[in-house]
């Protein structure tokens, strides 16, 4: 039997939840938070990454569904950015039994560098038509959605420049976008997380509640503040990522 942290600590996770679920709806990059908080709260790694998709699929959610209500989120590319994505997130999931994560560290790296400059120096411009954008969308959700169930730091990131670039939105309309993405590989990975009996839901429930606040929150910041401040944290969440992977590489 599990053992489950004290209340307090549970408490903290649930504080750190919220961090994690405002910074996550606005440019992804939450699990730089939550994933140091419970392995600090003394989980088992694999135990680590199950809770930690019990908790970040609400907070994930819930910025989706303010940004749906917003009019931010392309509908008719929902319809098959989801099932893809959710579809991606299982394959990916799959693959993680038979290569070492560890082999990517090195590539997520330089394509976060790669992405971040990109996000700086690309000039807006317009949407592609309809069917152009719809078919590179259909292919981000499938491929980063694979990604995010086999390794996952990035993937928002990797999704909102995606938009960006390749299909012309705007950084606001790309985070929404991003969102259908992420919830949809957040749910097929908890699926199989909990299938497994890997989730502590003790622990994994009330941090929902703080990403449940956080996501709705930080999609509210996302609109509210443009695109200045989304392309701004969407950096800053980079340089973490790229600072935590380049030190996980040299420890290994």
């Amino acid at each position: 039997m599990r053992s489950v942290p004290p209340v307090s600590t549970i408490v903290l996770l649930a504080v750190a939840a919220f961090g994690a679920g405002t910074v996550d709806a606005i440019a992804g990059g939450g699990g730089l938070i939550t994933v140091p908080a419970l392995l600090a709260a003394g989980l088992p790694p694999h135990v680590v990454l199950a809770t930690n998709k019990g908790q970040a699929t609400w907070g994930s959610g819930a910025s989706l569904f303010t940004f749906w209500r917003a009019g931010r989120v392309d509908r008719v590319q929902a319809r098959f950015a989801f099932p893809l994505g959710f579809v991606g997130a299982l394959i990916g999931t799959s693959l993680v039994l038979r290569v070492p994560p560890d082999v990517l560290r090195p590539v997520v790296i330089a394509l976060l560098v790669g992405a971040s400059v990109l996000l700086v120096v690309k000039k807006p411009t317009r949407e592609a038509d309809g069917r152009t954008r719809w078919a590179i969308a259909a292919a981000l959700a499938l491929v980063i959605g694979a990604y995010d169930g086999f390794f996952g730091p990035g993937t928002g990131t990797f999704l909102i420049v995606g938009f960006v670039a390749l299909c012309g939105r705007s950084l606001v309309h790309a985070s929404a976008d991003a969102k259908v993405v992420n919830f949809a590989a957040n749910a097929a990975a908890l699926a199989m997380f909990s299938h497994r009996g890997l989730v502590v839901w003790e622990i994994s429930l009330p941090m929902a509640v703080g990403q449940l606040l956080g996501g709705v929150i930080g999609a509210r910041l996302a609109m509210k503040g443009g695109a200045r401040f989304v392309r701004i944290v969407v950096l800053v969440v980079s340089t973490a990522l790229i600072a935590k992977l380049a030190l996980d590489l040299l420890r290994a």
